[in-house]
């Protein structure tokens, strides 16, 4: 049996598969995402990754050590611009309507200003999943074809223990990314993970699958650092951008009842995610709400309140935003879990890290 069959065999064992989540109940599942939220290997020194949804990581990367990152991306070499100086006023995004200047909050620039902003500069690469861009750490994962990277961005003080820890899996191969030096580490033949060294306070791990290493160096010489507005004019438009979370925060409310107190302005400070995970975050934050003012009423003996509270968390059952997430993901079964929870009367202990509350 040849390494990379052995090593085949390893990553088709992994039990946070999204076909064995499923058979998981609420809190197994929830206890299993956050094991399965640290890398393996990973030193005890990492950041913790709590997240409120997820589906399964990547195609062939999910039990390798692929965890958080954010700011980074990939796309074809008609959308890239260099960074401009420092100082300089960034230019006008190219959209697909023309020329013109996109207006993003000043959570969302700050954000991207603040950490790294990575695009390949080869056809091909999309991004299909990501989130975390408003924390300290977050993803963002590309596709082309059968080839994959998954991207995790890190405070930089966490270097030295992800490098040490992956000395674990192979000697350390010096290769530069956008001209700075990083280490490459071989998981097997077609399994590479890249450490960036730290700049301007983070550190990027690259984490490729489905090429071969030729392939895979190609890929890496074409990664570049772009300006904030050119990153997130990459994004496509599934992704949602905070230029778009108003209109596609509309989509996703449209037939939820809304608890009392929600701030739909809130929600700029949701970043960049996929549609997966922004929908995660905004239901979320309704749930989160019902649940928390069915706990207020039964607790000051308002009746009403309270069947409006469990009322709405029924009808949860019917909301399109879970039904269009539930194939990609196991999100909305967590969800209904807990509203059923409180629909048959039960205090819904753990719901605040099952549902990922605010």
């Amino acid at each position: 049996m040849t390494d990379e069959q052995l090593d085949r065999m390893v990553r088709d064992a992994d039990p946070y598969r999204p076909e064995a989540v499923r058979h998981l109940d609420g809190a197994a599942q929830h206890l299993l995402e956050e094991i399965m939220s640290t890398p393996t290997l990973a030193p005890a020194t990492e950041p913790p990754q709590p997240r409120p949804a997820r589906r399964g990581l990547v195609s062939g990367l999910a039990a390798a050590g692929v965890a958080a990152v954010l700011l980074t991306g990939f796309v074809a070499a008609s959308a890239l611009r260099p960074a401009p100086p420092a100082g300089h006023q960034a230019s006008p995004v190219t959209t697909s309507k023309g020329t013109q200047q996109v207006a993003y909050s000043a959570m969302a620039l700050k954000a991207a200003e603040q950490n790294p902003r990575l695009l390949i500069d080869q056809p091909g690469w999309k991004a299909t999943t990501v989130y975390g861009f408003a924390e300290k750490h977050g993803t963002i994962g590309f596709t082309n074809g059968d080839r994959q990277v998954e991207m995790n961005w890190y405070p930089a003080e966490y270097h030295q223990g992800y490098y040490k820890d992956r000395l674990n899996v192979s000697r350390p191969e010096k290769v530069t990314v956008d001209g700075q030096p990083a280490d490459l580490f071989r998981y097997a033949g077609n399994d590479f993970a890249v450490i960036t060294r730290p700049r301007d306070g983070s550190f990027v791990e690259l984490r490729g699958g489905g090429m071969r290493r030729a392939e895979f160096d190609r890929m890496l010489a074409a990664v570049v650092r772009v300006d904030v507005r050119t990153w997130l004019a990459a994004m496509p438009p599934e992704i949602v951008t905070p230029d778009r979370i108003k209109e596609r925060a509309a989509t996703v409310l449209a037939d939820v009842p809304l608890p009392p107190g929600f701030d739909a302005a809130a929600l700029s400070e949701l970043g960049v995610n996929d549609s997966y995970q922004f929908g995660a975050q905004v239901v979320a934050r309704v749930g989160c709400g019902w649940i928390e003012e069915w706990l207020r009423a039964r607790k000051a003996g308002d009746d009403a309140a309270a069947k409006r509270a469990v009322d709405a968390l029924r009808s949860s059952h019917k909301w399109k935003v879970l039904h269009d997430m539930n194939d990609a993901g196991d999100y909305p079964e967590v969800f209904w879990e807990y509203a059923d929870k409180v629909t048959a009367g039960d205090k819904p202990a753990g719901y605040r890290d099952a549902l990922g509350c605010v």
